[in-house]
């Protein structure tokens, strides 16, 4: 039998062996992360897939993120997505839709919290991407659900995102028609305030099957 043949069966043969990403990088977030509202690729999630197949080819991105999710619902959902992805990196992208309902600071930073604690006890870094807040329910609410991340970012010791569509959204042309969520013109500035904070994470050490 021709050597390339067995070569072939051989890969075949051991599960994942021929697995071009070893390493992933897990995204949990809400409709900022998951696409909405644009086409389908053209996504900030979606621009961090194809750079790193430059830029860092043996990572992948899993995009968890919901439309509409909260920091409860991403607390939900994140164990079952650690045990399923084995991600080496955990990006956190939550809690705009909590301060959209006035949820207590209190509470979003104590789902946050355990998120990151289950995410490093899974063996991955974490980067917290701090959540835009819009000032329904007065400054002082705003200042305090601000402030919680910079917090948990210092007292978790992970790298905190500064709110990446902050800076879009006062730049004319950015934004949908809802005045809330970013457009498709506003993807790559949004990549480009994540990308300096994970850039240097990124090293493969573990070959996973």
């Amino acid at each position: 039998m021709n050597y390339r043949v067995w070569l072939l069966l051989l890969l075949l043969w051991i599960p994942g062996w021929a697995a071009a990403t070893p390493c992933s990088l897990l995204i949990v977030g809400d409709s900022l992360s998951s696409g909405y509202g644009l086409a389908n690729g053209s996504s900030w999630v979606d621009r961090l897939g194809s750079r790193l197949k430059k830029a860092a080819p043996d990572w992948r991105v899993v995009n968890a993120s919901v439309s509409g999710d909260t920091t409860q619902n991403g607390l939900q959902r994140l164990q079952p997505a650690l045990d399923r992805h084995h991600p080496q990196g955990v990006l956190i992208e939550l809690g705009g839709n909590d301060a959209l309902r006035g949820t207590p600071p209190g509470t979003i930073r104590q789902n946050l919290v355990t998120m990151i604690r289950q995410a490093k006890a899974a063996g991955a870094w974490v980067a917290l991407l701090e959540a835009p807040v819009l000032p329904n329910y007065g400054k002082p609410y705003a200042d305090a659900v601000d402030k919680l991340y910079v917090d948990v970012a210092r007292e978790e010791k992970i790298a905190r995102v500064p709110c990446f569509v902050c800076k879009v959204a006062i730049v004319p042309g950015m934004m949908q028609a809802d005045g809330i969520h970013p457009n498709e013109k506003a993807q790559g500035a949004m990549l480009d305030a994540v990308w300096p904070h994970i850039k240097p994470k990124l090293r493969c050490m573990v070959n996973k099957p």
